[in-house]
């Protein structure tokens, strides 16, 4: 009988994510003696009782590894590659409902009953989980991004949440997502626009290119994010042009001009649906 290696421990540990329960390492064939000699050598470490992880494993896993909570809300949104409005902070975690005492963890502590049950190998919330604390930690705008950025890469479906037991603020976050925006401030819109009453379509295609929003029949707003310079750039001129001659107005604005200066973007898009602009003729 071949006994699994050290080295094929190292690259099980690494393929479940960095870490693992040393149950489930033995459950796959490897001996307590093996576990022993990659943590005596450095090749791996114990960060806690009945655990066993990577040396080089992220501070934030390796944390909630050894206080046995959950990573959750913002700080699983950025392990899944959501849009997030701001990523900075100290840790979200979540601690089951049974749990008592005091959690010793430099971290936003989410108590509660999960959604999604999880299974007790894993330190990572599931996605709806990490959406369902989202919802009620985050300002509606904020959130509603962050949803729609897991809509969007497929992560989760809108028929599958709406049968989860979701609270009051997942429920209004719910009723406003949609899969279509591609990114953060295009979700903003959807709301900041709503009160004039006009139809808004995100994330379309017109004449060969895919435009951020479509306000109307004819006005098309399209936010420049950082990647709008150089050849980008002058593909984007060059398609507003495009859009004139065929009819349609452009509003090109800028992410700092959403984020910080909103009043002044709403002025000019209001100015314009004055001036009929967003209508057909």
């Amino acid at each position: 009988m071949v006994v699994p290696s050290a080295a094929e421990l190292v690259q099980l540990v690494r393929a479940q994510g960095g870490y693992a329960r040393t149950t489930l390492i033995t459950q796959h064939g490897f001996s307590r003696r093996t576990i022993e000699s990659a943590v005596s050598e450095g090749s791996l470490t114990r960060p806690r009782r009945g655990w066993i992880a990577a040396p080089d494993l992220a501070p934030t896993l390796r944390d909630a590894v050894k206080t046995g909570v959950v990573i959750t809300c913002r700080t699983a949104a950025q392990h899944y590659r959501l849009w997030l409005h701001d990523a900075s902070g100290r840790p979200h975690v979540a601690v089951p409902e049974s749990r008592t005492g005091k959690v010793r963890v430099a971290a936003k502590v989410h108590w509660g009953a999960p959604l999604v049950p999880h299974s007790p190998d894993e330190v990572i919330d599931p996605i709806e989980n990490t959406l369902g604390y989202i919802a009620e930690c985050e300002p509606f705008e904020r959130a509603l991004a962050t949803w729609d950025s897991a809509l969007n890469k497929g992560l989760v479906q809108i028929d599958a949440l709406s049968r989860l037991p979701l609270r009051p603020a997942a429920r209004r976050v719910l009723a406003s997502a949609t899969p279509f925006a591609d990114a953060g401030l295009e979700t903003y819109l959807r709301p900041r626009l709503r009160w004039l009453r006009q139809p808004l379509r995100v994330q379309i295609w017109i004449h060969g290119h895919r435009v951020d929003a479509l306000l109307g029949d004819r006005l098309v707003l399209q936010i420049d994010g950082r990647h709008h310079v150089g050849a980008q750039r002058s593909e984007d001129i060059k398609h507003d042009a495009e859009l004139m001659l065929l009819g349609y107005h452009v509003i090109r604005v800028s992410y700092s001009q959403v984020m910080f200066d909103w009043p002044a973007v709403q002025d000019v898009i209001t100015r314009a649906v004055a001036q009929g602009l967003h209508v057909a003729r």
